[in-house]
């Protein structure tokens, strides 16, 4: 008995035969799977912080000062960045590393996700976590006022290091991108 291919689909050749050691080799891939399934639930743990956060500032949104809400409110984009993170690795990761997800014509595919590789994942992250980290570090600008008083959450040398370990985040993205670009035109420049 055969199977047909659907209507409007093409036959996918025979997969080639593997040996036993690259067989073990190319599906220890798989061991990825529970890292991912995972970061799911992390994403779970980060949608019940969202929603205590969004709930603290609902709640009590007449009794907060501006400055107050300000904070809640990039709390909760901090959130929402991570997530997103998340959902980069998560989708990412598994197309680049385990297995396609065959999402091609679906209306939610992701737009960035038919042409994501290793580098450009890389690239995606980087440029993610420093989005993080500037919220971060607007928090910690807001709050820059109360230096120096018993309210304030840190000190200046935090503020010092929080502001040196985000330079550091830019600094290591356009080394990568440099790299890639680097990459790339090395790959051209060969093609040819």
């Amino acid at each position: 008995m055969s199977v047909e291919p659907a209507p409007g689909t093409e036959p996918r050749p025979p997969l080639p035969r593997l040996g036993l050691l690259p067989m073990i080799i190319f599906g220890s891939r798989w061991l990825q799977l529970p890292l991912y399934l995972g970061l799911i639930v992390a994403q779970c743990v980060y949608i019940a912080l969202f929603l205590k956060e969004l709930w603290h500032l609902s709640w009590h949104a007449l009794d907060l000062t501006e400055q107050q809400i300000m904070m809640s409110v990039l709390a909760l984009i901090d959130v929402v960045m991570i997530s997103n993170l998340l959902v980069m690795v998560i989708v990412g990761g598994y197309e680049t590393f385990v297995s396609r997800l065959d999402l091609q014509g679906h209306p939610d595919e992701p737009e960035w996700l038919g042409h994501v590789n290793a580098s450009v994942l890389k690239i995606k992250l980087a440029m993610a976590i420093i989005g993080i980290s500037s919220i971060a570090l607007l928090r910690t600008f807001i709050e820059a006022g109360n230096l120096g008083s018993d309210r304030a959450g840190f000190t200046e040398t935090g503020v010092m290091w929080q502001v040196l370990i985000h330079i550091t985040f830019i600094l290591s993205a356009i080394g990568i991108a440099y790299v890639d670009k680097l990459s790339d035109s090395g790959m051209r420049k060969h093609a040819e």
